[in-house]
């Protein structure tokens, strides 16, 4: 079957940080919560996000409250003052999302979009599946990705997150195609890749070597024997080309 679509997480597929997440907290936190120790922080992050994604999925409460606890644990599970961080958060908050809403928090891969432009210059449909808020679609916009991209769906929107069936079939179609004519492309193997097989998607895992992929959602000794992996998006143009070929 030839293939008509590609889909795309956004986070650390499309789109990176400007600077490591745990960097922007820590000068967004300074000025209220003093110098918290960059590795405390880092680790408390991604310790606060699993919890919260455990807790409350799809952005239940809504994204601004969801993000707030994120924050708040992330601030405290880093060593920081629990009066302070009492008394700042109602302005700690706000400075986060406004900053991760657009090219302030984030950028595009070198290769984003030049593989979405190569993409539609040979007619294959493009969108994204991710598992995040609205404010991802203000940051595609900002950073000229919309243009490209026929859906984008969104799990705060959609009230499902990936690895559900669901979401992918719901993209498939809004593009106008079968699930057996897209491939998705992320770097999450639970939600992205074996999400996109379980919907009936082909899929390829990203795993860009060295520092580009210190974002991805990689796993102490993950087993890649037999996924599909791809070390940037330059590659998804090449393996769509091959694969519509021998179709």
């Amino acid at each position: 079957m030839a293939i008509r679509a590609v889909l795309f997480d956004a986070l650390a597929t499309l789109v990176a940080p400007r600077l490591p997440i745990y960097v922007q907290y820590s000068q967004t936190f300074e000025p209220y919560l003093g110098v918290l120790a960059p590795d405390l922080l880092k680790k408390s992050f991604k310790s606060a996000l699993k919890q919260v994604q455990k807790e409350k999925p799809a952005y239940q409460s809504g994204a601004e409250g969801w993000w707030g606890e994120v924050i708040r644990r992330t601030a405290l599970g880093a060593g920081a003052d629990p009066q302070a961080v009492d008394r700042s958060l109602g302005e700690i908050v706000p400075r986060l999302l406004h900053r991760f809403s657009s090219r302030e928090g984030y950028k595009l891969y070198d290769d984003s979009m030049p593989t979405l432009q190569r993409l539609q210059s040979t007619g294959i449909r493009t969108g994204v599946i991710s598992n995040t808020d609205a404010r991802m679609r203000a940051v595609l916009d900002d950073l000229g990705a919309t243009a490209y991209l026929g859906t984008i769906l969104l799990s705060s929107e959609e009230s499902i997150e990936k690895p559900a069936r669901e979401m992918f079939l719901r993209a498939c179609a809004r593009l106008g195609v079968q699930p057996s004519e897209a491939v998705h492309v992320g770097d999450e193997l639970p939600a992205d890749y074996y999400g996109a097989k379980e919907g009936g998607l082909e899929a390829l895992l990203v795993r860009r070597p060295g520092a580009e992929g210190e974002d991805e959602a990689k796993e102490p000794g993950e087993d890649l024997s037999g996924v599909a992996v791809v070390s940037g998006l330059a590659e998804v143009v090449d393996w769509v080309q091959r694969r519509n070929a021998a179709a």
